[in-house]
């Protein structure tokens, strides 16, 4: 019995039993896209077995309740938005962000490409279709000043959330809103193409569009930072094999084996944060004065009550 215990140990093997792995709850922030894809290859792959966490991702009822849940504590981890966050943390929700999945901008105002707008400026008399107001209308209220114009030189229509079907039918002359890795591509699709202005190019400060988002209290759980790892390096490789990691991808979701989700795929992969645990503390206090100056927030609160690094 020594003897293959010996011969065990020079295998780098043991005869202990393996540790128990930790378990953890994420919750997305909408049904499972190629969005998430860091996140299921982490899954998936392996990435998160490796580093001891036993990982379930779940599908919101309602794409507004992860962070409450996470704040309740009836959730470990909630996917949300970066504007969404200063809203949450003027209600009191006691969240921190910690990391980010993806760390640019998805949002944008799409048009037709064969249509009369051609810039913002065109949009002077324009219907613009929404699905929710608030940020929203904060957004293209700067893109329009950027430009020349204001919010009362256009008119707005809760197109609930079709957006790409409200411009193809000529409901509205534009929305805003679509997310340019999917609408665009739903536009092509349906026999149509889109021309998409980005905020960022037009006044409004750079933002992460997708963070994840943990109860202030769990910042210093150990779960949190395997989980940081693991996605960090589901990340770069999700990024140096793209096929192989849709594959993955598929394996979880195979109904997702589809035009759009392929090409949203494509377009996703170069938004996703490499370093997903890295925080510019000066781009975060800019949009959070941003949300102030366009009224959307009442002040600013201080970067440390609801953001945490961990390494």
């Amino acid at each position: 019995m020594l003897r293959f215990a010996a011969a065990l140990v020079a295998l780098g093997l043991s005869l202990t039993p393996a540790a128990a792995q930790d378990k953890l709850t994420i919750l997305l922030d909408w049904f499972a896209n190629p969005d998430h894809a860091p996140l299921v290859v982490a899954k998936e792959g392996g990435f998160f077995a490796k580093h001891g966490l036993e990982v379930e991702l779940i599908e919101p009822a309602d794409p507004n309740a992860p962070p409450k849940l996470v704040a309740a504590r009836q959730g470990d981890i909630a996917v949300t938005y970066q504007p969404n966050l200063y809203l949450q943390i003027e209600e009191g929700l006691p969240l921190k962000r910690i990391g980010a999945l993806v760390d640019t901008p998805l949002n944008c105002l799409m048009v037709k490409e064969d249509g009369p707008i051609k810039s913002i400026k065109d949009l002077k008399g324009k219907k613009i279709g929404y699905s929710i107001s608030g940020f929203e209308d904060a957004l293209l209220g700067v893109m329009l000043e950027n430009n020349g114009l204001s919010a009362k030189d256009v008119e707005m229509v809760n197109v609930n959330f079709s957006l790409t079907p409200a411009v193809l039918a000529d409901q509205v002359d534009g929305v805003v809103g679509a997310f340019r890795n999917f609408e665009l591509t739903q536009m092509r699709i349906a026999g149509g193409k889109g021309l998409a202005f980005y905020p960022e190019e037009n006044g409004v400060p750079l933002y992460d569009e997708l963070i994840y988002v943990v109860h202030s209290d769990a910042v210093g759980d150990p779960r949190m930072k395997k989980f940081m790892h693991a996605v960090q390096e589901a990340t770069i490789f999700l990024i140096n094999h793209p096929d192989d990691s849709w594959k993955l991808f598929l394996k979880a979701y195979p109904k997702l084996d589809d035009a759009l989700n392929r090409a949203a795929w494509v377009d996703t992969l170069r938004r996703f944060a490499k370093s997903p645990a890295t925080l510019d503390r000066a781009r975060y206090d800019a949009f959070g004065k941003f949300m102030k100056d366009r009224g959307l927030i009442k002040s600013v609160p201080a970067l440390d009550t609801y953001t945490a690094e961990i390494h």
